[in-house]
């Protein structure tokens, strides 16, 4: 009989982490547990673990499940162990279309912790009707939570939370019950000094028919978030998109029934007089920013709360950004420029981006220069760096790298110099990292049970519990920031033994095999070389992996147009 060299898959997955009971971490044990048990011989190196952290069971499209799913298609495991069937799939037709190419490709499951397994006409039949109650019970929760939204929406009060810009929550006489639960209830103030910005980003975004130029107006002006950050595209196609700014009249009733949404109040309580309050609107998935869920899952109702913008406006503004969604902001599919994500502007720090001339050099390439995002989205306002040549940088920099293999030992000493000092810092990194998890997840948790304390406080602490809301958010997001940039340099120049000898072999040959490497190819030896650069309008400073750097007199580099619409 042919001996089955197939690999052993664990899946394990978690909607969210909680560094509780079911870890992903526990499940992986249990299930080697089981594997140990069925294949006494087996090695580690037999078994792969598939993690997939922060997915629900109703989502097949998990970055490890799918990559599970291809290894068993090209007939390299034999067989799937997870801690319980519900962690494969919640859903009834996606298990059935799973379990028919296991079916199909010899492909065993098995439940570590039920009596469930593929290899027996029993664990069949009990699988499927286990996936029939974790799909009811998917839907029972999915349902409690309309009749929640429903609750609301019935009441129009605030939900709490971080309100939107504009408003403040605020409690009022009366409560609402929610999930069987008695809570007290809120409604959303206006704050004039707040409300004067959502009505000037209305009207500038009404006048210009662009976010960007809406953006550039309120850089220019020096107009902030709430949160005293600079408002983006994106924050301000959020804000205008918000149905809690328009008013609720026979217009925007008429609006939200064209577009499918349910809405739960009677069409006469669309008198103009109160706000719009959407329930299920958006969706939090991962810890990460909201999506807008579809129309026919959104809930509208009339709110308790004053409007900011008239109907006419607003809706006017939904119309000019689905016409513009054609037009929005793409970066170029292709472009020659080589220096993309590692120039910077020396005098704001915003990254300098490729902008092409349409015009070609005397060589027959196109012209292109590097300008300031910054720059750009302000139109000269907060930044006036001259624009760099991004013909001749391109080249200038290829020659002062090609130039390395005349004296490689040296550029590799520093390179390993600078790569040990990494290694030797990656442990504190790592330490650094993990506190920043678990101060993450404190913040969570604090902001959870203020959220839950809303709902009980009186009305001399709303306000500073909201506050308290604000500042955790805000926190949460820095230390987001802090996690990535930690990550990015404990990762990106920490190199193997093997690495420093394909280095040295690539410099000896680097300035005669460059000119012959495709463009991705040039990028890829650049970013292996190359940490940083940055343009004064005057000089190009150069930051190399090593701990050796590189200036070049760039005067003539620069370009006579320095912006242009």
């Amino acid at each position: 009989m042919k001996q089955d060299n197939r690999k052993i898959a664990i899946y394990s997955r978690k909607s969210k982490f909680t560094g509780k009971g079911e870890s992903i971490e526990n499940q992986v044990e249990i299930c080697k547990s089981r594997i140990k048990s069925q294949y006494p011989d087996i090695s580690e190196s037999d078994i792969l673990i598939f993690e997939d952290e922060g997915f629900s069971g109703g989502n097949m499209n998990r970055p490890k499940f799918k990559e599970m799913m291809r290894l068993v298609k090209e007939n390299k495991i034999k067989a799937i162990y997870s801690y319980r069937l519900d962690r494969i799939s919640r859903s009834v037709v996606d298990f059935a279309n799973m379990y028919e190419i296991l079916t199909e490709l010899n492909v065993s499951y098995i439940s570590a912790t039920e009596c469930y397994e593929t290899s027996t006409p029993l664990g069949r039949a009990m699988m499927s009707i286990a996936t029939v109650f974790a799909q009811l019970e998917r839907e029972t929760i999915a349902e409690r939570i309309k009749d929640n939204m429903h609750a609301l929406a019935k009441s129009g009060r605030w939900l709490c939370g971080i309100t939107p810009t504009g408003y403040k929550s605020t409690q009022i006489v009366g409560s609402v019950t929610v999930d069987g639960k008695e809570r007290k209830a809120f409604k959303l103030d206006i704050i004039d000094s707040e409300s004067d910005i959502i009505r000037l980003i209305f009207s500038k975004f009404l006048h210009y028919n662009s976010l960007t130029k809406t953006e550039t107006y309120l850089l220019q002006n020096g107009i902030k978030t709430k949160n005293g950050r600079n408002y983006t595209r994106f924050s301000i196609k959020s804000i205008i998109q918000n149905p809690v700014y328009v008013v609720a009249d026979n217009s925007t009733f008429n609006y939200f029934k064209n577009l499918g949404i349910e809405i739960y109040s009677q069409e006469s309580e669309f008198n103009g007089k109160q706000g719009v309050m959407a329930y299920n609107k958006t969706l939090q998935r991962d810890g990460k920013s909201n999506k807008v869920r579809e129309f026919d899952e959104w809930i509208v109702a009339v709110g308790k709360h004053k409007p900011i913008i008239d109907s006419s406006d607003w809706i006017k503004a939904q119309e000019l950004l689905s016409q513009n969604t054609l037009k929005s902001y793409r970066k170029p599919k292709s472009n020659h420029a080589l220096l993309s994500g590692l120039i910077y502007c020396a005098d704001c720090g915003s990254f300098m981006r490729p902008k092409k001339s349409k015009r070609l050099n005397a060589d027959g390439e196109e012209i292109y220069s590097y300008l300031c995002e910054m720059k750009e989205k302000s139109r000269m306002h907060n930044c006036q760096m001259k624009n760099v040549n991004g013909n001749q940088l391109d080249k200038a920099i290829c020659e002062e790298i090609k130039r390395l293999d005349e004296d490689s030992d040296m550029f590799i000493s520093s390179l390993l110099e600078s790569s040990k000092k990494l290694c030797e810092n990656a442990e504190e990194y790592e330490k650094q990292i993990d506190a920043l998890n678990k101060s993450f997840a404190e913040n969570e948790k604090q902001i959870k049970n203020l959220v839950t304390a809303l709902s009980q406080s009186d009305a001399t602490t709303i306000t500073y519990i909201n506050t308290q809301i604000t500042e955790l958010h805000n926190k949460n997001e820095e230390i987001k920031l802090k996690i990535s940039e930690l990550e990015a340099v404990s990762k990106d120049r920490i190199l193997t033994d093997d690495d420093f000898q394909t280095l040295k072999g690539m410099l000896s040959s680097f300035a005669s095999a460059f000119d012959t490497m495709s463009l991705e190819e040039k990028r890829a030896a650049l970013r292996v070389f190359v940490k940083r650069i940055e343009w004064d309008g005057e000089n190009v400073n150069v930051y190399l992996s090593g701990d050796e750097d590189l200036s070049l007199k760039g005067a003539d580099l620069r370009t006579q147009s320095d912006y242009s619409e």
